[in-house]
């Protein structure tokens, strides 16, 4: 099939904005935390096991199992507006959660590849994952929330909750 240069475009895919238990979200980071620490020592083990280059072995594997997310926020019309940069993920793929002060992105989808050559067979598998939490610079409405994906972008929609303006109160004598 030749292809053509022109680009095609997804359509919007409307994202579900959840609330998410500290407890559940605790569990999430210490989940990840283990499987950077196991990725880790098998680099450590893999290097020959030599001393002093822990950090290196963390940043790497940390690298290996968690996807960057690049955000850019900003604030307009009495709403926050949130992209996320999030290329390869897909909505179902997503879990957005927002909280008044709080926005947590995560995901994870799993990719394979296989070619076979002859009699050997290449075989790659990874699993890419991200999970990014960012505390908003305002309190926002979590249920007038919108989020949507298009071309590997995640744009989120919050308005800001109405807080009570101050007066000057005048004091009468008695």
């Amino acid at each position: 099939m030749p292809e053509t240069g022109a680009a095609t475009q997804k359509a919007l895919a409307p994202i579900s904005v959840n609330a998410i238990a500290p407890k559940d979200l605790l569990e999430r980071f210490d989940e990840l935390y283990g499987e950077i620490a196991n990725r880790a020592f098998s680099i450590f083990e893999n290097e020959g096991r030599i001393l002093g280059r822990d950090v290196e072995h963390w940043l790497k594997a940390e690298s290996e199992l968690l996807h960057p997310v690049h955000l850019d926020v900003t604030e307009q019309d009495g709403a926050v507006n949130i992209q996320a940069e999030v290329p390869g993920f897909e909505a179902k793929d997503l879990e957005v959660t927002l909280e008044p002060q709080r926005l947590i992105i995560s995901g994870k989808r799993e990719t394979k590849e296989e070619a076979a050559t002859g009699k050997i067979i290449h075989k790659e598998q990874c699993s890419k994952e991200i999970l990014r939490a960012v505390r908003l610079p305002f309190e926002v409405d979590a249920s007038k929330a919108t989020a949507t994906l298009k071309n590997g972008v995640l744009e989120l929609h919050a308005p800001k909750i109405a807080t009570a303006t101050s007066t000057q109160v005048e004091v009468k004598g008695a």
